[in-house]
């Protein structure tokens, strides 16, 4: 295939489409079918398991499982973006972690208690290949874009995400719900957890057929000729890092702000991560059947939602400031927290998903353009978005253990969404240290 040059449409199209084929992921895997069915595997066990030499419930297992795999992430982003900016073939690379994703979602097919180790590390492999394909991914914006196209492509692949991973979790809804429409055989209880299993096989298929079209087009690489891979290359994501953080002592708007930014971020994504386990264990459903399509109903209520709050966030930055719109946006994260102690019907787990969308869709999109405007004049805005990438990533690593460790002490997550709103506190009263001014709209 020969290279199309940047800034062609059909170079763009393709590289957009890559979030139709990984963002099943996110939905399916993170957020709705996977929890839901490591949460059904423990029905008769009490929530906890005998593993690594400790007695562990379910759902801190696995908020420490996540920590790890986003502690490997954040210490081998840098690594990887390092090679991406100097070796011609960063497809390759690509390839591998698309690769290692969608075959792990596959390996999660064979998910069960007696063999919990090989389990958790698909689970494990698959957070790796989805988070080390997006260094890539990502990385290749600027070699196949112009800055006026960016912020457009870049939009069009969140619209596809959205779209794809919506489509194929109401396909899984549907075989949960009929397994015997789709051929799936067993008492209701086993055909439902087999549909499941289906569901992990056909995200890795989706992943990697859909991921074709992408591969087709995009170049090897924004330097064809590639170059040696040295000591110095290899750590160079380091150096950069390195150079930010030392850059940032002498920016106090942006150092303030980064500092409100990564306790906000590792609440929210911890909600995010953990928001189906919490509902799966704390609220009252009146059956398993109940539990599993309330679940990936309100899985689906927040996708739906967060297209509206982002749009409206997007005005409200616009008219009265980024920093104020972001305070007032984590008034209701801190508001949502301290109700969420007290919710025990599935209607109360409803109305808090529909409030978790709305103020989801629009924070990490206004988090991510705040941080941007208050960058100094540079050409190496690279090398900041690597900062904070990672510095979100590490603020993950510390919600999920923070939450982890909370459930596993006290044998329930609601203390733990408790100190998740201390942390959107904690950012308000960080956030208003940055003043409006700093921020240009």
């Amino acid at each position: 295939m020969k290279n199309l040059q940047k800034g062609d449409k059909k170079l763009l199209n393709a590289w957009a489409f890559y979030d139709w084929a990984n963002s099943v992921y996110t939905l399916t895997i993170a957020s709705a079918v996977f929890p839901i069915f490591y949460e059904a595997l423990f029905s008769d066990r009490d929530h906890y398991i005998d593993v690594f030499g400790l007695h562990l419930k379910n759902s801190a297992l696995i908020s420490f499982i996540t920590a790890f795999a986003f502690l490997v992430v954040s210490f081998i982003s840098p690594l990887l973006s390092g090679i991406a900016d100097y070796v011609g073939n960063k497809k390759s690379f690509m390839k591998f972690f698309c690769y290692l994703g969608a075959l792990s979602c596959m390996g999660l097919y064979w998910f069960d208690l007696d063999n919990i180790y090989v389990g958790l590390l698909f689970y494990f492999l698959g957070l790796l290949g989805y988070w080390g394909s997006l260094v890539f991914y990502n990385s290749y914006l600027p070699d196949i874009a112009f800055e006026e196209q960016q912020d457009r492509i870049s939009a069009k692949g969140y619209s596809l995400g959205y779209i794809g991973s919506v489509i194929l979790l109401i396909v899984n809804l549907a075989m949960i719900m009929k397994p015997k429409l789709f051929g799936i055989t067993g008492t209701d209880g086993e055909a439902a957890m087999k549909a499941m299993r289906y569901s992990f096989i056909m995200v890795g298929v989706w992943w990697i057929l859909f991921s074709q079209y992408t591969y087709y087009y995009l170049p090897k690489g924004s330097k064809e000729t590639g170059q040696k891979l040295t000591k110095s290359v290899i750590f160079n994501g380091f150096k950069e890092l390195k150079k930010v953080w030392a850059l940032l002592q002498e920016n106090i708007p942006l150092k303030r702000y980064l500092g409100g930014f990564f306790v906000s971020s590792m609440a929210v994504q911890t909600v995010m991560l953990v928001a189906t386990y919490f509902g799966a264990q704390e609220i009252q459903w009146s059956s398993k059947e109940e539990s599993t399509i309330g679940l990936i109903i309100c899985i689906l209520i927040i996708q739906l939602v967060a297209v509206v709050g982002a749009v409206l966030t997007s005005r409200a930055s616009a008219k009265f400031g980024n920093i104020p719109t972001l305070i007032v946006i984590n008034i209701i994260w801190a508001v949502f927290c301290a109700l969420a102690f007290f919710i025990t019907l599935p209607m109360h787990f409803y109305v808090m998903a529909t409030v978790a969308g709305f103020v989801m869709g629009g924070i990490q999109a206004l988090s991510r353009s705040t941080y941007s405007k208050l960058l100094p004049e540079t050409e190496d805005t690279a090398s900041f978005f690597s900062f904070y990438d990672v510095a979100e990533k590490i603020g993950i690593v510390i919600g999920m253990c923070v939450y982890g460790i909370i459930d596993q002490i006290t044998g329930s997550p609601r203390a733990a969404i408790v100190i998740l709103g201390i942390f959107f506190v904690t950012a308000i009263f960080l956030l208003r240290r940055v003043h409006k001014k700093d921020v240009s709209n």
